[in-house]
């Protein structure tokens, strides 16, 4: 799925952004990476798609650790929601 149209930069809420290193370990960083992995899977999240467009990316970083990563595109900016590690069936889908 391509929905990168200039999409550089990244949208760090001030309220939320530790909220995934202190619930999951997951820092920005981290999250960042996996936007770079080229194998990653990107699926739109259409159950949690209401409001505005979700979208799923499982990757890796660069030192391959396995990432759920749930973020929505605001104007040019990529915003993620939520990160944590890939369960062990999500594994399976990388």
């Amino acid at each position: 799925m391509k929905i990168f149209r200039g999409q550089q930069e990244f949208e760090w809420d001030s309220g939320n952004s530790q909220k995934n290193v202190v619930k999951h370990g997951v820092t920005n960083e981290e999250c960042e990476e996996v936007f770079f992995d080229p194998q990653k899977k990107i699926l739109r999240d259409v159950l949690h798609s209401h409001k505005e467009k979700r979208y799923l990316l499982l990757g890796k970083t660069k030192h391959h650790r396995a990432l759920f990563v749930v973020f929505t595109l605001r104007k040019s900016k990529i915003r993620v929601i939520s990160a944590r590690d890939l369960n062990k069936k999500e594994r399976q889908l990388l």
